[in-house]
């Protein structure tokens, strides 16, 4: 009971000691480094890439441990993707690209599993991002704001350090562009052929659309997460956007990066 005790205390540090997915979201201290996490490799059970503080008993919860394909929760999804990528595509060797491809999904990771969210898909130059599950987080629309403010700080300098040569090259700059909203989706299994989870609904397709209409380091963030942290969108500009698949208008904040 002690060790058990000094592991869930350790959850709150970048290393935690037990899967933080498994304890908040059933209470089941699993153990994800040290020794008494060794044992458990032989069944399979490691650490997830979807964010090193969960384990992959959390992929396949929802078939094994829940009993049910998908749950409903409230949760922030963030979208991220490199802006002015298919005009450098055509500039620079493939091998060249992949490394930058490679440097954009690293560091957004960093900023996401420092604000306890979880990389759900990775899609070339873009990629998906959830806070509040399995991770659960009170504050998880300032989770993602905070994840996406150091996406666009780190990606700007790596960017800038690479000394890219982009003359002649489109309007469009070089950068990424973030999109942010919060409410309820369906997490969980979707497929019979694949274990892991991921999440669909409204509130997905809305962070998807805010982030394609984002420029080179834009952050687009939904009315429904500006106004759980209105500290952080005090002097925002007010965007009217139209979007792909959505009848009427949508209100976005507007954030760059600082």
């Amino acid at each position: 009971m002690t060790i058990v005790s000094d592991q869930i205390g350790s959850t709150h540090h970048a290393n935690a000691l037990i899967c933080r997915g498994c304890w908040d979201q059933m209470r089941v201290p699993i153990p994800i480094r040290g020794p008494l996490a060794l044992p458990l490799r032989a069944f399979g059970i490691t650490r997830s890439k979807m964010n090193p503080n969960i384990c992959t008993i959390c992929e396949r919860s929802f078939r094994y441990v829940k009993k049910q394909r998908h749950i409903t929760a409230n949760a922030t999804i963030l979208f991220a993707d490199i802006r002015g990528f298919t005009a450098l595509s055509e500039r620079i060797e493939v091998v060249r690209l992949s490394e930058i491809v490679s440097l954009f999904q690293d560091l957004c990771a960093q900023a996401i599993w420092a604000h306890d969210g979880i990389v759900n898909k990775q899609m070339g130059d873009g990629l998906m991002a959830i806070f509040n599950f399995p991770i659960a987080n009170r504050d998880h629309a300032y989770a993602a704001i905070m994840a996406a403010l150091d996406i666009q700080k780190s990606c700007s300098a790596a960017l800038d350090a690479l000394n890219l040569d982009l003359e002649g090259m489109p309007d469009e700059k070089l950068g990424v562009g973030v999109g942010i909203h919060s409410g309820d989706v369906e997490i969980g299994e979707f497929s019979t052929f694949r274990s892991d989870f991921t999440a669909i609904g409204g509130a997905v397709n809305l962070a998807a659309r805010l982030e394609s209409k984002a420029t080179a380091g834009e952050i687009l963030v939904s009315c429904e997460t500006a106004g759980r942290e209105p500290d952080l969108m005090s002097g925002t500009e007010t965007r009217l956007l139209t979007l792909k698949g959505i009848e009427q208008s949508v209100t976005a904040r507007v954030l760059v990066r600082r």
